[in-house]
């Protein structure tokens, strides 16, 4: 092989950067889909498109080479986390919190069975699962991803991922056309950061490795070809630059012998490093570099340092030898083309009965009982009403990860034929169901149940502050209903075990359900009729307070069932700091993800179209994720022409900045393209009124090419003589212009108190 072609085997690139005849040109030896990109960059593209773009991709990275080398057959990856979860009509299993809950392996390994075989019919050969993180603080956003946080659980239970996806090491069945490669992650303490995203787990290095490290050594003996670096440092180390670990540990003590793989661009954040130069990365020990849009500089710096010596030929063939091994030992040099594999095409195992069949049974197994006063089972008989917006919402059920990168947003039940809301299963169980969403009602029924939780979140979007639950529309459905007098029965949808004492309080029954997924009459086998009974315990503590210190509210291994009814429980404490917390500090409008409560969209003319996860587009304007320092952590904003951008939020976040005399909103950005014509900021009162419009053409002509700047706009000055509170804000734009937005926050205090005084 040449160096060029050595080294494009440790480039992995997004199939949103790369064409056919990138890989032809040169010779990717991977490429991965991320989590928001589908062939063509239609999220929503159907299966077939997808197998055509796998077998297009493979042709044209194993059409003969002039120069007589042999050709290398790409792989491609995927994040098929709760089944094959980017494809429309695929199976969406419980996410692997609610597998832990079931406690149940050889489950766990039919469902990597099935997801493989999903898989396979899409010609993809990769899974980039499962997650061994070992979760000590469910405050990160990544919680739902890990079973357990008993390393023994999450041990035998990727144990069971793995010889569902490969098939089982030693038989005819292992790396089958039938089975897809597993990729074992994020190594290591991925889950010890004290609840951030991409953060740093301190500690003694070896209490460190025996919690967070100890279930790798059994998926590894179990045949996991494949290790995903994890972002994460240990002890101020970013692990992808740690030769001690990701060399001397993995492949030492730990007998690795397969590829090692980066994260998203986790690479970028070794220190001297860049998502398109990292060449300690390399020489700490990973293989592939997952570099989804800067491949071009990090093949051409690579190819440098090859050349110059600053990495060995040594390292670098053993690198290549790796990436080479697990092909030959998944066969794929001697698989035929994608489309022309044995599943390919076989549309009929998408969501196939036999699938979503061990779905419903790993949706009843996975439910854990915290509290039943005599309310559940519910006779088929009843007269039941399902109430909550979460109740017919198979997006919300399915949570992240689904379809898209974050899941939720505009997803519809549209999105997922020939699965089930959890409503569509209680109303198939017991004919005399109602839906309300709102709790409204115009026949008494015989019993309540309020279906409720967390919005769809993935990865540090999903970071939070506290183990509160935050939103309360559940709460006051339980309220409206217990002074009605009506049993409620609580099902709560969570990817992590929360502070919901006052639902708690208040439902005569709770169910902690997860994040259950496409399979909702799993849940009716349950709560309906009798005939299944509840078998899931807590694969986490359940916090007693809302952060979660002192004595847990229910331990480990905690679950009620019909046989073995769990005990009333004390009287619990109903205050939360965390929710009646002072905003004395920064309100952020815009950070990583958009604020409880803020809307976004596009208004042209009359034209309004609402931003689902703040990114979409109009006629005019398009929104689309952007990496400021983490995956689509940031927004980019391409004007064609006239569109304004509105943000509007609750009046009550304002209340820390005393109306509208005090604070500012402080816009971090960068200019791609300067305005070609008028552009303009305007508060949004809570009267309705306009305030005043901030003339921001000057100062954004004068930022292009500038990199990041900051812009601070007093409220005095948005609000004008409308007066008044602000509740958000619109961004008028008259011609062409493209920005980025990495945050928009609103800040007490400020130098400026007036709009002559505004330093923009």
């Amino acid at each position: 092989m040449s160096v060029e072609h050595k080294v494009a085997q440790l480039v992995e690139p997004d199939i949103g950067s790369i064409t056919p005849e990138d890989m032809r040109r040169y010779r990717f030896g991977t490429i991965l889909n991320g989590g928001n990109s589908g062939p063509g960059g239609n999220d929503k593209a159907l299966a077939p498109a997808w197998l055509a773009l796998a077998d297009t991709m493979y042709r044209a990275g194993t059409e003969p080479l002039p120069s007589g080398e042999p050709v290398i057959p790409p792989f491609w990856g995927t994040d098929a986390v709760h089944g094959h979860n980017n494809i429309i009509g695929a199976t969406l299993f419980p996410h692997n919190i609610g597998l832990g809950a079931a406690h149940d392996p050889a489950l766990v390994q039919r469902i990597g069975a099935a997801t493989a075989q999903e898989i396979a019919v899409t010609g993809i050969d990769w899974a980039f699962a499962p997650t061994l993180a070992v979760v000590k603080d469910t405050r990160w956003g990544r919680s739902y991803e890990s079973y357990s946080e008993d390393p023994a659980l999450v041990a035998r239970m990727g144990v069971a991922e793995v010889e569902g996806l490969q098939g089982k090491l030693g038989t005819k069945d292992f790396l089958n056309q039938r089975h897809v490669l597993a990729s074992i992650k994020h190594f290591f303490a991925d889950g010890g950061t004290g609840g951030v995203d991409q953060g740093d787990t301190r500690g003694d290095l070896d209490t460190i490795i025996a919690t967070h490290a100890s279930a790798y050594i059994p998926a590894i003996k179990a045949g996991a070809q494949t290790v995903m670096a994890s972002f994460s440092s240990i002890n101020g180390e970013k692990m992808h630059g740690n030769k001690a670990l990701l060399t001397d540990l993995l492949r030492g003590k730990m007998g690795f012998d397969g590829l090692l793989v980066g994260d998203w661009n986790a690479h970028g954040q070794v220190p001297g490093c860049s998502n398109g130069d990292c060449p300690k990365s390399l020489l700490a020990g990973l293989d592939v570099f997952m570099v989804p849009n800067d491949w071009h500089a990090l093949y051409d710096n690579l190819l440098r340092e090859v050349r110059d010596g600053t990495i060995p030929m040594a390292r670098l063939d053993e690198a290549v030898g790796r990436v080479l091994r697990v092909k030959l030992r998944d066969g794929l040099f001697e698989k035929p083309a994608p489309a022309q594999r044995e599943l390919a095409g076989k549309w009929e195992l998408l969501g196939s009965p036999d699938h979503r069949a061990v779905a419903r049974e790993a949706v009843a197994k996975s439910l854990v009982l915290l509290k039943n006063n005599g309310v559940l089972p519910i006779k088929s008989s009843a007269r039941i009403l399902v109430a909550g917006h979460a109740a017919d919402n198979i997006a919300q059920a399915a949570g992240g990860w689904t379809i898209t990168w974050q899941g939720g947003g505009d997803l519809t039940n549209a999105d997922f034929p020939g699965a089930t809301s959890i409503y569509g299963g209680i109303a198939k169980a017991a004919a005399k169901t109602t839906l309300s969403n709102d709790g409204s009602y115009s026949a008494r029924s015989d019993v309540a149940i309020v279906v409720f939780g967390e919005q769809p979140y993935a990865e540090f979007v999903g970071d939070r502050p506290d183990h509160a639950l935050h939103d309360e529309e559940g709460l006051n459905l339980l309220r409206k209903f217990k002074a009605a007098h009506i049993p409620t029965v609580a099902v709560l949808l969570s990817g992590r075990p929360l502070w919901v004492n006052r639902e708690l309080a208040l439902a005569d029954a709770f169910v902690a359900a997860w994040l259950p997924g496409s399979e909702g009459e799993g849940i009716a086998d349950v709560l309906i009729g009798g005939k299944t009974d509840f078998t899931g315990r807590l694969p986490f503590h359940w916090p007693a307070t809302c952060d979660d210190s002192g004595k847990p509210l229910f331990g480990v291994n905690y679950g009620g069932s019909y046989r073995q009814p769990a005990p009333r429980l004390p009287v619990l404490g109903q205050t939360c700091a965390a929710l009646n917390a002072s905003a004395s500090g920064t309100f952020e409008v815009f950070h990583k993800r958009l604020a409880a409560g803020v809307d976004a969209s596009i208004r042209e003319g009359a034209d309004e179209t609402l931003l689902h996860g703040f990114v979409g587009a109009g006629k005019q304007l398009r929104v689309l994720g952007f990496d400021y320092s983490a995956q689509e952590d940031a927004r980019e904003l391409i004007w064609k022409g006239p569109a304004d951008l509105r943000l509007s939020w609750p009046v009550a976040n304002m209340k820390p900045f005393a109306g509208a005399t005090s604070g500012e909103v402080v816009l971090r950005y960068t200019i791609d393209q300067a305005p070609g014509g008028p552009v303009t900021l305007t508060g949004i009162t809570e009267t309705g009124a306009g305030g005043t419009q901030v003339d921001l053409a000057p100062t954004l002509r004068a930022a292009a090419g500038r990199g990041w700047q900051t812009a601070r706009i007093p409220l005095a000055c948005l609000a004008g003589k409308a007066g008044g509170a602000i509740a958000g804000v619109d961004l008028n734009v008259g011609a062409p212009l493209g920005m980025k937005i990495a945050t928009i926050e609103v800040r007490p205090g400020g130098a400026a108190t007036s709009c002559t005084e505004a330093k923009f």
